[in-house]
């Protein structure tokens, strides 16, 4: 649920906000059928239930690997209020997770 209603957008194509590219895909990795099947039948509720404007273009793919990011991308700050890019993009989903789910965020 967080990951529809706070995390990114799932309408956009290759791209979250300002970023761009195949590596900002909407992607869903399962482990087993049952996480597929789950994954997959809550997509087809929420574009059912035309939530959002445009259809949902998230992927359910098998998860094979994990790796890690390159670590903090150049121009990015360690201190969140000093960064521009954190201050427009991320601590406005961090307020609305707050006050959208109280109960998770800690």
């Amino acid at each position: 649920m967080i990951f529809f209603s706070v995390a990114h957008d799932p309408t956009q194509l290759n791209r979250q906000g300002p970023d761009d590219g195949t590596q900002y895909r909407s992607a869903i990795f399962y482990s087993n059928e049952e996480q597929q099947r789950i994954a997959t039948a809550y997509i087809g509720q929420l574009d059912a239930a035309k939530v959002y404007p445009r259809k949902i273009v998230t992927e359910v793919v098998p998860f094979k690997a994990f790796f890690s990011g390159r670590g903090v991308s150049p121009g990015l700050s360690a201190d969140p209020h000093r960064s521009a890019y954190i201050v427009y993009n991320d601590l406005p989903k961090l307020e609305h997770l707050k006050k959208q789910f109280p109960e998770l965020y800690h």
